[in-house]
């Protein structure tokens, strides 16, 4: 009898065992399934990862195209300069050329010779000017104009005579010129002070 209670026993504690490993088996089962996401849940983080790229690309396209837009809106910008102030180099040489025809206007001249020269020169000139106003080229007003700085460039000053008021241009030694907007040559001028 001793052996059948033995075996019972050993019986008993074998279904314990089995019991036990089953109830651990199904608790990792239970676990497993609660750690591992359901196919539902991977498709909406596939999902949710494929918006993030599909936004950080969208993004990277606008920014892009930004850029583009930027970069047109300044290549015209310069464009439209380089066109507005396109003679300036030429203009710039061809000053001192007026400045000389100007001095040759300036002779004193009695013969009929000289007079026809100097008729000649005057002609010369005036188309010269008319060429470069054309052109947008204009001689910048100073005698008589209160002195500026970004127009005049002052070689001289005397003090104020009569109703002369200061800080006035009192006479040009070199005529300035403009381009447009744009400042090729300040006069040289005698301020009063």
């Amino acid at each position: 009898m001793a052996k059948k209670e033995d075996a019972k026993s050993a019986d008993s504690q074998k279904q314990q065992t089995s019991q036990a490993k089953q109830t651990t088996g199904h608790q990792k089962a239970t676990a497993k399934k609660a750690k591992a996401p359901s196919k539902e849940e991977q498709l909406q983080k596939q999902v949710a990862d494929l918006q993030k790229k599909l936004d950080d690309k969208d993004d990277q396209y606008l920014r892009a195209e930004a850029e583009i837009q930027n970069m047109t809106t300044r290549f015209n910008k310069e464009r439209a300069q380089i066109l507005k102030y396109d003679g300036q180099d030429l203009a710039k040489s061809i000053l001192p050329v007026l400045d000389n025809l100007k001095r040759a206007l300036q002779i004193k001249v009695t013969d009929d010779n000289g007079k026809q020269l100097m008729k000649g020169i005057q002609m010369t000139h005036d188309h010269l000017v008319a060429a470069l106003k054309d052109h947008g080229i204009t001689e910048i007003e100073a005698e008589g104009k209160p002195f500026d700085p970004n127009l005049h460039q002052a070689v001289q000053t005397v003090p104020v005579q009569g109703d002369q008021k200061p800080d006035t241009v009192a006479k040009v030694l070199q005529a300035g010129y403009q381009l447009k907007d744009r400042v090729l040559r300040p006069s040289m001028v005698v301020v009063t002070q």
